[in-house]
């Protein structure tokens, strides 16, 4: 191993440890279950060792690692074939007053029924407090794009919320 390499992987361990919390908390938000967020995290992690070879500016590394959590989220859930038994994990994820910035079931409800492209605009920018460029790096796509799918995505979420069944019928 080269000291670039060496280098590089020692920036992709402190930037998993500082941001071990944000990285769960996104794979979490794709299949709602902990032992599942976990694997993707542990996943990520190894394609990211694996691959940090091919990056080429440390700067990206960042947006290149959220990049690998939500292809690999993605991955699982199409290996799961977006089928989800609810267990007791996912059942403590609704129950009110947990310390988790998803704890809203409504909007949970609103995210989950999204299609994947809006959803993880809307992840990455409201939650993980994200800038549209560095969204656009992470899914690499334009920043057009990504403004569009957040919009498209809001719009869709709010056309959901119109429907009685998120305002308890009123």
């Amino acid at each position: 191993m080269n000291k670039k390499e060496k280098d590089q992987k020692e920036l992709l361990t402190e930037l998993v440890l500082e941001n071990k919390e944000k990285f769960y908390r996104l794979a979490y938000s794709y299949v709602k279950n902990e032992n599942d967020a976990l694997d993707i995290i542990q996943e990520s992690i190894h394609k990211a060792l694996k691959g940090i070879h091919t990056l080429e500016n440390p700067q990206a590394l960042k947006s290149w690692f959220y990049r690998i959590v939500v292809t690999t989220s993605l991955d699982l859930l199409r290996k799961k074939k977006k089928e989800m038994i609810v267990d007791d994990d996912t059942l403590e994820f609704f129950i009110p007053k947990r310390n988790d910035t998803y704890e809203n079931v409504d909007l949970t409800r609103l995210l989950n029924d999204l299609p994947p492209k809006y959803r993880t605009v809307i992840i990455l920018k409201f939650f993980e407090d994200l800038k549209i460029r560095e969204i656009a790096e992470i899914l690499n796509e334009k920043e057009n794009t990504i403004k569009t799918r957040l919009y498209k995505g809001l719009k869709l979420m709010r056309l959901e919320m119109s429907d009685n069944s998120y305002l308890g019928g009123y």
